[in-house]
């Protein structure tokens, strides 16, 4: 028994389902890649926070003193 060749047709219609699996693959990414971003928008703003608690804990006391 012989194994048939695909086809043409066969090969566009492997083609076509491999793209819409990369399509959906891609939308994945894309959406794990903006929930990456939102975390790191969060990250930036607590590391801001903490830059005015260490700034101030260390500018008060020197301010306090002088007056």
């Amino acid at each position: 028994m012989t194994a048939q060749r695909p086809t043409v047709k066969d090969a566009l219609a492997e083609i076509g389902a491999h793209e819409r699996e990369c399509a959906v693959r891609y939308e994945n990414i894309e959406k794990r890649l903006e929930s990456g971003a939102k975390n790191f928008d969060k990250l930036e703003k607590l590391i801001y926070g903490l830059y005015v608690i260490v700034l101030g804990s260390v500018l008060i006391p020197i301010l306090l003193s002088m007056g």
